[in-house]
């Protein structure tokens, strides 16, 4: 492995960008005022899942394809912004829950749900696996016993680790916010809205930039 200040460059590097607020946390941070803090963990976990693709992808320079294929970085990246769009839609106009207490099993149901669409969106994200690309190799000591492959992977997991670590305390801080403000059904309807907003947000501005 690469000698010891290279990996104490390589935490602090990467608790800076893991704990300073970015879509993940705010894509958190929507599901889970629009959903619950269930559903808020569900899609943390999800998006933690998610992510392993770009780590592999990274390990394997299939990430390489996005700078060599600019073509297909465009059209993942509209659609992964697409997706986020059509959610953020259907959570907005979403029909409000008549019961100001929901069942466990309902909320298994949104928390699965949360899981499933939350994978999706981090597997669409191209920017995550560009991301990999451009900071792990910074790291990678090519004279060390491991292959390059395998310290590409292993930092890539424990990145993934410290940004999920960081999505779920926004989530814990917005279950807490969110249980407290659920007081109407007219502040539960203006939470679910809002989630649904950011996530158009998140969508456009996905769609948006430039690269």
């Amino acid at each position: 492995m690469p000698p010891f200040e290279t990996l104490l460059a390589f935490f602090l590097t990467t608790a800076v960008f893991a704990y300073v607020p970015g879509p993940a946390m705010l894509y958190a941070t929507a599901q889970t005022i629009a959903r619950g803090r269930w559903s808020g963990l569900m899609a943390t976990l999800g998006i933690h899942l998610g992510g392993y693709a770009h780590v592999i992808a990274a390990a394997a320079g299939l990430s390489a394809l996005f700078h060599a294929v600019p073509s297909l970085y465009l059209a993942v990246k509209l659609l992964g912004a697409l997706y986020l769009i059509w959610l953020g839609i259907r959570m907005f106009r979403a029909r409000l829950e008549p019961q100001p207490e929901v069942s466990a099993e309902d909320m298994r149901r949104r928390g699965w749900r949360a899981f499933a669409e939350s994978v999706s969106v981090e597997v669409l994200n191209p920017k995550t696996a560009l991301f990999f690309l451009a900071f792990l190799p910074q790291f990678v000591d090519p004279a060390a016993a491991l292959p390059v492959w395998m310290q590409l992977f292993i930092l890539g997991a424990v990145v993934n680790l410290m940004f999920t670590s960081a999505d779920v305390v926004c989530v814990l801080l917005a279950g807490a916010l969110a249980t407290r403000l659920k007081g109407s059904a007219r502040v539960q309807k203006g939470l679910q809205r809002a989630g649904g907003t950011i996530l158009v947000g998140l969508g456009l501005n996905l769609a948006l930039q430039k690269t």
